[in-house]
């Protein structure tokens, strides 16, 4: 039996369809996959199944009771739990303050019962079989804490459906098995997932059936055993997606030479109590891949080398001069870049529009002899890069938060290669980007590589890395411990994963 059907349903935003007769059915403790690119419906499907938005044509019928206007509130009673992707926390309180504060407000209490808010608290932990500090500030803890604290808090309200918008997008992978034990343990009781990605093996190793949409319509669904990767990326594309391993080939021609002077030579790099005898070269035409568990270290040598978390020791040499890192301008200055995970918090400034954000890291070439900003040349300028990039915009004087994740990652690569970089610093590289985008990212690398630019791939989707780098280093406790060469793949690089765990 169902416990949601979503029957028919339309919804327009200033006459433009972004739902267009969708149908949905999730049955009880059925762990159900809804996928599509950025743009293609999700997140405005969820929000009429949670109630935020009215459907302008269809129905909705949860746990047999059938809504034409459903509310927030009568999808909370009637069971229905949205995790966002920000949680919806509050970073300033307790771990039990956000468990329990919802019970004491329903009770109308007008005093804060704390040790019956730490038994609410630790009931609901437990349930979902983990342990995290009651007293532990929830914005100082990492995010797959917050995304256990979130699931506990929704469980708390009897919910019999749990809907999570893509909550992967900044877990590691052992964070992620840990997040699918909890969600099967989730299907044992009964409660049912609407699990929310674009991140194709984990929607086959965790759904059972699969709802795929583009474009506003529903592209294709069924039990999720009758796909497999290739035929639900281009359900959700509408074109092949390739797939094509990268091959690095050395200037000599012939793939097997060391690639002549390295563009990027690090020596013997250490941070006190961060990492410690870090050594590796990038050649022309390479793209080289660090990775390891959370923790190990990698985040930090990027810093590192971009300047904000400047190294005690050892030498950073670009195209074959050294040059000393000790401040985010020192490495601009060197022709060095660096992607950020977060790119909302860390690599754009979301109110401005793409142009501001495309040239603000070379506004002093951009000045005239009489320190005046030379407009048509930013103009031109910024005109080339969103071609180039293929960057979606209605213009680019619009704000870059309206974008899709994937359009902001090439906002972010765009400032960057405007600015003349040689070596392109990235981590996480297309966190939270549909599998279109990704692709093109990917392939925009590739042809960065080829052009004599030093690539260097922070991340731990072991796919993307075995794609598309030709070595990868593994790093573990602030040391790299392995390097993997032609022998490089997906089994051999996660078994090495499971060794370090």
């Amino acid at each position: 039996m169902s416990f949601v059907e979503v029957q028919h349903i339309h919804k327009r935003f200033s006459g433009v369809y972004a739902l267009r007769d969708v149908s949905l059915s999730i049955g009880r403790g059925e762990i159900h996959c809804l996928a599509g690119e950025n743009g293609s419906g999700k997140s405005t499907l969820i929000k009429v199944i949670a109630g935020v938005y009215r459907p302008d044509e269809g129905r909705l019928v949860i746990d047999g009771v059938p809504y034409s206007r459903l509310t927030p509130i009568d999808a909370i009673r009637s069971g229905v739990q949205v995790i966002y992707q920000d949680f919806s926390l509050f970073p300033n309180l307790t771990v039990a303050e956000n468990l329990a504060l919802n019970t004491q407000l329903e009770q109308r209490r007008r005093l804060v019962n704390r040790p019956a808010m730490r038994r609410i608290a630790r009931r609901a932990l437990e349930r979902i079989k983990v342990d995290i500090p009651l007293e532990g500030v929830v914005g100082e803890l990492s995010t797959a804490d917050r995304q256990l604290i979130a699931i506990s808090r929704a469980l708390l309200h009897d919910a019999k459906l749990v809907i999570m918008d893509e909550p992967t997008t900044a877990l590691t992978q052992l964070e992620i098995r840990s997040l699918f034990d909890v969600i099967s343990d989730m299907k044992t009781e009964g409660i049912a997932t609407l699990f929310v990605s674009h991140k194709l093996r984990e929607v086959l190793d965790i759904s059972e059936n699969l709802t795929i949409l583009r474009n506003g319509r529903k592209a294709a669904e069924g039990a999720t055993d009758c796909f497999d990767e290739a035929t639900i990326a281009y359900r959700m594309t509408g074109r092949e997606v390739s797939g094509e391993r990268f091959h690095y080939k050395a200037p000599d021609g012939d793939g097997d030479g060391d690639g002549g002077e390295p563009v990027l030579s690090v020596k013997e790099l250490r941070r006190s109590g961060v990492f410690d005898g870090v050594s590796f070269d990038v050649h022309p035409g390479e793209i080289v891949g660090i990775t390891g568990l959370l923790g190990c270290g990698r985040s930090e040598l990027a810093l590192s080398l971009f300047g904000v978390l400047p190294a005690d020791g050892g030498r950073i040499a670009v195209s074959g001069g050294e040059v000393r890192i000790d401040s985010i301008q020192a490495a601009v200055a060197a022709g060095i870049s660096y992607l950020p995970e977060d790119r909302l918090t860390e690599g754009l400034f979301l109110e401005q529009t793409i142009s501001r954000n495309i040239f603000v890291s070379i506004l002093d070439r951009m000045r005239t002899a009489l320190f005046f900003i030379d407009f048509n040349a930013v103009r031109s300028l910024v005109k080339r890069w969103i071609r180039e990039l293929s960057i979606g915009a209605p213009s680019s004087e619009v704000p870059v938060r309206t974008l899709s994740g994937g359009n902001q990652q090439r906002v972010v690569l765009a400032r960057w290669l405007a600015a003349g970089a040689r070596v392109l610093l990235l981590n996480g590289p297309t966190v939270g980007v549909d599998v279109g985008s990704k692709e093109e990212i990917h392939e925009r690398l590739r042809t960065l590589a080829a052009g004599g630019t030093a690539v260097v791939m922070m991340s731990d989707d072991i796919p993307e890395l075995v794609q598309n780098c030709n070595r990868v280093f593994v790093m573990h406790k602030g040391r790299f411990v392995h390097e993997f060469g032609d022998e490089l793949d997906e089994a051999a690089l996660t078994a090495w994963f499971a060794g370090l765990e």
